[in-house]
C-alpha cells in the first residue's frame, strides 16, 4: 500500500512538472495574444505567504490553486469609528472612513462603530508575466484581492473566485484592481461578497483588457441600496483604456455595472445583466460604449437615468442602424434583448471609428447569451 501510495504521487507530480494544470484557451478582443506565464512550470503554493510571493515576484510565472487561500486575521483586524450614509438598517452597508471619506463626502452621516478584517484593504501584488489559474472549482482566494498596477502587464487571471472582502462595509475591498497597466486577460472569474468594487480599473491608462466568461455575483446581506443587491459592480474610468467585456453574468447588482468614465472604449458584448435593482450602466464624459448581442433580464434601468448620460453610447437600436458597426467592428452590431427592463436608445456612431484597427471580439446573437452565458461564465466552468 506505502508503494502504491508513493507512486501515486510520483505520477501527480510527474504530470504537474510537465504542465498539465494552465491556462485554457486564448483571450478574444482587446487583450488578444496575451500569454502570462507562457510555458513556465506551473507552481502549486500551499500557504498564503507563498502565494503572494509567486504573485509578485520578478519571474514568468504559471501559478495553480488546487485550494482556498484565506487570508482572513491575517493582518488582524481594525475598530474605528465609520458612518452610515444609508442607515442603520441591517441591510444596508455601513462605511469605513478610508482616507476621510466620511468627514468629506458624508459629513451628515450616523457615525458608526466599525470592525473590518484588513486583509481585504489592499489587494495582493501581481507583476508582470504571470498566469493565475484555478483548478476546477478550487482555486479560492478569500479575504484579499488581486491588484496589477504600477506597469505590471501580460498577466491572465482565471477560474479563480475571489471572495469574503469585509462585504459589510464600503472601502471594504476591491475583489482586482487595475491601474496603469497592460494586456490584462480577467476569465472565468468569479467575484462575491465584496465591499467595494468587483473589478476597478483605475484612472491611469490600463490600455488593453479583456473580462470574460466571468461571473460577478452581487447576492449580499448589505448593500449601500438596503436590498440585497450590491451597488458597487465594474468601475471603468482609467485615462486610456480599451476594454472587451464579453460572456460576462452580471447579476443582483443596483448600480455601477459598469460605471465607465475617462477615456475609456468599451466593448460589451454577449453578456447577461439579471436581477439589478437600479441601474446596468453609468455614462460618465469620456465614455466610449458599444453594447451588443446582450440580455438584460429584470434590469429596472440599462442606463442610469438619474444621471446625464456625459460620454457616449452605441446600443445596438435596430438592424438598420447597427450595419453601421460593419466598417469598424468588422461585423453588423447584434440587437440586445430586455425582458421586464427599461431599455436605452443610444444611436451615437460618431466614436466607432475607435475601433477600426484593433483586436475586436466576434458577437452572437443575444437569444445565444441567454442560453449560453449563465451556464458558462465563472469558476469551474472551463
Amino acid at each position: 500500500m506505502k508503494s502504491t501510495t508513493l507512486l501515486s504521487a510520483a505520477l501527480i507530480a510527474l504530470a504537474r512538472s510537465v504542465g498539465a494544470d494552465g491556462v485554457v484557451g486564448a483571450a478574444e478582443g482587446f487583450a488578444k495574444g496575451v500569454t502570462g506565464g507562457g510555458s513556465a512550470t506551473p507552481v502549486y503554493p500551499s500557504t498564503t505567504a507563498e502565494l503572494v510571493s509567486y504573485l509578485g515576484d520578478s519571474s514568468a510565472r504559471v501559478i495553480v490553486l488546487t485550494k482556498t487561500f484565506d487570508f482572513t486575521g491575517t493582518e488582524g483586524t481594525s475598530t474605528e469609528t465609520g458612518c452610515a450614509p444609508w442607515g442603520t438598517a441591517s441591510a444596508c452597508q455601513l462605511a469605513i472612513n478610508q482616507n476621510s471619506w466620511c468627514d468629506n463626502y458624508e459629513p451628515n452621516a450616523a457615525k458608526v462603530s466599525v470592525t473590518y478584517d484588513k486583509a481585504g484593504i489592499l489587494g495582493i501584488t501581481v507583476k508582470s508575466n504571470k498566469s493565475l489559474v484555478g483548478v476546477g472549482s478550487s482555486g479560492v482566494i478569500k479575504g484579499k484581492g488581486l491588484r496589477i498596477v504600477s506597469g505590471a502587464s501580460n498577466i491572465i487571471i482565471q477560474n479563480i473566485h475571489i471572495t469574503n472582502l469585509n462585504p459589510k462595509y464600503v472601502w471594504g475591498g476591491d475583489a482586482i484592481t487595475v491601474n496603469n497597466a497592460d494586456l490584462i486577460w480577467i476569465d472565468h472569474v468569479k467575484t462575491s461578497l465584496i465591499g467595494r468594487q468587483h473589478i476597478v480599473l483605475g484612472t491611469s491608462a490600463d490600455n488593453r483588457v479583456t473580462i470574460s466568461n466571468s461571473e460577478i455575483d452581487g447576492t449580499t446581506s448589505w448593500s449601500a441600496t438596503c436590498d440585497g443587491h450590491h451597488y458597487w459592480g465594474l468601475y471603468f474610468t482609467g485615462s486610456s483604456d480599451l476594454i472587451t467585456l464579453k460572456g460576462n453574468y452580471i447579476h443582483h447588482t443596483s448600480g455601477r455595472s459598469p460605471k465607465v468614465g475617462g477615456n475609456t472604449l468599451l466593448h460589451a458584448v454577449n453578456n447577461y445583466w439579471y436581477a439589478n435593482s437600479g441601474h446596468a450602466f453609468e455614462v460618465d464624459s469620456g465614455a466610449m460604449i458599444v453594447v451588443e448581442g446582450s440580455v438584460f433580464q429584470n434590469v429596472v434601468n440599462m442606463v442610469d437615468p438619474g444621471s446625464t448620460v456625459a460620454g457616449k453610447i452605441f446600443t445596438s437600436p435596430d438592424s438598420t442602424t447597427n450595419a453601421a458597426c460593419s466598417s469598424y467592428l468588422g461585423h453588423a452590431c447584434q440587437l440586445n434583448a430586455f425582458g421586464s427592463s427599461t431599455s436605452y436608445k443610444g444611436t451615437d456612431t460618431s466614436f466607432l471609428s475607435n475601433f477600426s484597427g484593433k483586436n475586436i471580439a466576434s458577437a452572437a446573437t443575444a437569444s445565444s447569451a441567454q442560453s449560453s452565458v449563465p451556464n458558462n461564465a465563472g469558476i469551474g466552468k472551463i
